[in-house]
């Protein structure tokens, strides 16, 4: 599995008013947004995404971008860990998989479908 990158989700249901309260936190704007559905923040080497309309569910959760998700999602059932089937998100694939029991957060791992076009 070669991990690209990781960061933080975060839900929201109120994406504009969060973005500004990180835009004033972060002392700038966001470098990604989409209408309602999510924004991200690259602070340093983190990235921090925000996710309105398009999240996997209400709790935070650790995000993996990867290679190449099939592989990956391959590797970990060999694992034994079990996660979601991937799904097709407007600018990425992804699959989702709870951390472990009593855990208040899950992890999703992504693909971006070009990634000359979304930022790495």
């Amino acid at each position: 599995m070669s991990i690209e990158r990781i960061g933080t989700i975060l839900p929201t249901d109120d994406l504009p008013a969060t973005v500004a309260l990180l835009t004033a936190l972060f002392g700038g704007p966001p470098t990604f947004v989409d209408g309602e559905r999510w924004a991200q923040f690259d602070v340093g080497p983190s990235r921090i995404m925000v996710a309105g309309s398009d999240r996997e569910g209400d709790a935070a959760a650790l995000s993996v971008k990867v290679a190449d998700l099939d592989a990956t999602v391959t590797a970990l059932r060999g694992a034994g860990i079990a996660l979601a089937d991937p799904v097709a998100g407007p600018h990425e694939r992804r699959a989702a998989l709870d951390a472990t029991p009593g855990t208040p957060w899950s992890v999703v791992l992504y693909e971006p479908y070009d990634c000359a076009k979304i930022s790495s």
